[in-house]
């Protein structure tokens, strides 16, 4: 044990800036419900918090993981040893004119239920995703032919390895389907500031129930999962071409493709984070056999 580590850590527990767990099981963290324990589940709940958590770890040589809402990540197994970085507790959204500032953990639902109460169209394609403002901006996120690069304005990010706080315009987020600058970087986002436009609120609203309404009739939102499993090929609906090869219902374990959505593997009870590789190497497989086509998988393995 890192005596000075620990020392840290309840300095900033102490200063309200941080709340720690201690072996912390991730299946409980992720909205897959899969995964061994984390030595070290940290919930930075401000800016300082962050900033202090990820000096932290770098005083003890420990790599700086962070994470959002854990919706779209399969923890391993085994666990993890060291420390996982959870933005969920920087929440929070501060309006001004058209323009909402929301910090890093705030989930994208409730972003867009506060927009809608303020009369602010935009944000109605957030509502029932279940991530974060984190990483909804890192993977532009979208959906019913949205993304998060039309309404994004700037972004303020803190450098792990630098300590550099800087901002990103929006033109400098280098956007395209499922991505954006944040990719592969040790940029992490704190906040993202979003340009609205004025409506009204009964319309805002009717647009919100009409995409619940579409996602609770076609996807398998009663079982865990970590959404959509692979990214869509150019030129094709890779759940399409999954229910094409047969393989809806396949299951390996407690892992399963969705009968209802062949796009999600659901954690049908008891999954573990080797059968869903296992049965997403047999979709890949399967699809380059038939197809002859490599599809790229939007689930991130931890």
């Amino acid at each position: 044990m890192d005596h000075a580590f620990e020392k840290e850590l309840e300095e900033l527990e102490r200063s309200g800036s941080l709340r720690v767990e201690r072996e912390a099981p991730l299946s409980k963290l992720c909205s897959f419900r899969i995964g061994g324990p984390a030595e070290y589940a940290l919930f930075p709940k401000n800016e300082s918090g962050f900033i202090g958590v990820c000096s932290a770890l770098r005083g003890a040589g420990m790599p700086i993981r962070v994470v959002g809402n854990a919706s779209n990540i399969l923890f391993p197994d085994e666990g993890v040893r060291g420390a996982v970085v959870f933005m969920t507790a920087m929440s929070g959204a501060r309006f001004s004119g058209r323009s909402v500032t929301a910090r890093a953990g705030e989930r994208v639902t409730a972003l867009a239920s506060k927009a809608k109460k303020k009369g602010l169209a935009g944000l109605e394609f957030y509502y029932g995703i279940p991530g974060s403002v984190g990483g909804a901006v890192y993977m532009n996120a979208g959906a019913y032919e949205h993304e998060t690069a039309e309404v994004l304005d700037h972004s303020r990010c803190y450098d792990v390895k630098t300590g550099e706080i800087t901002e990103l315009k929006k033109e400098e987020h280098d956007f395209s389907y499922r991505h954006s600058a944040y990719a592969g970087t040790s940029r992490v986002l704190l906040s993202a500031t979003y340009l609205l436009t004025p409506a009204n609120e009964e319309e805002i609203g009717g647009r919100m129930e009409d995409y619940m309404a579409r996602r609770k009739s076609k996807q398998p939102l009663e079982y865990p999962s970590a959404g959509s499993v692979f990214k869509r090929y150019p030129g094709y609906f890779t759940a399409k071409l999954i229910d094409e090869a047969g393989l809806k219902g396949r299951a390996v374990g407690g892992a399963q493709v969705s009968v209802k959505h062949a796009g999600f593997i659901i954690n049908t009870g008891g999954a573990t984070a080797k059968d869903v590789k296992e049965l997403v190497k047999i979709i890949e497989e399967e699809l380059y056999r038939r197809n002859g086509i490599r599809i790229e998988r939007e689930l991130i393995y931890f």
